[in-house]
């Protein structure tokens, strides 16, 4: 499959077979992953494999858009290796870099037969409180992993695009 074809088949999976991902495929999913690229390679990104059924229940608590996941990623970066701009105080790249790898990981998921789902609907204050994370670390996105059952189907909107033009411009 071409990039092309893989971008336009991947959609957001909200439910997974309960079958769990073996740990070579897991390792190619995050050898994606590292590899892409973050602000002066700085590198700041955190990944948390979440497989306990422990963790898994208390993400549920937080997040109703776990859609019963055995595997879940969360992703944040430290706040204190991220890229800092020297041009203007208080921008940097941290949730950019994590975005990127989050974006590298989640297609090579696909292209693996792993269905994922970007959520961003929780609190991170309370993620990163509840999960113990570190003081420096700051939580991005979790993003839910499987196979997809059966009878998974993306939304009504996933194939719902505006013309180009609405959102290009060439100046």
């Amino acid at each position: 499959m071409n990039f092309s074809e893989l971008a336009k088949e991947r959609y957001s999976v909200r439910k997974f077979l309960d079958k769990p991902i073996e740990q070579d495929i897991m390792e190619k999913i995050l050898t994606a992953g590292n590899v892409a690229p973050t602000g002066c390679n700085y590198q700041p990104q955190r990944i948390y494999v979440v497989t306990s059924p422990e963790k898994i229940a208390l993400l549920n608590q937080i997040s109703k858009c776990i859609f019963g996941a055995k595997t879940v990623l969360l992703f944040t970066y430290n706040s204190e290796e991220d890229w800092k701009n020297p041009l203007e105080n208080g921008v940097h790249s941290g949730v950019q870099d994590v975005s990127i790898v989050a974006t590298h990981i989640m297609l090579q998921a696909w292209e693996l037969g792993v269905g994922t789902c970007w959520v961003n609907y929780f609190s991170p204050s309370r993620l990163e409180k509840e999960m113990n994370l570190p003081e420096n670390e700051r939580a991005v996105l979790l993003m839910p992993m499987g196979y997809p059952a059966e009878d998974s189907e993306p939304l009504a909107m996933h194939s719902r695009y505006k013309e180009i033009s609405e959102t290009v411009r060439y100046i």
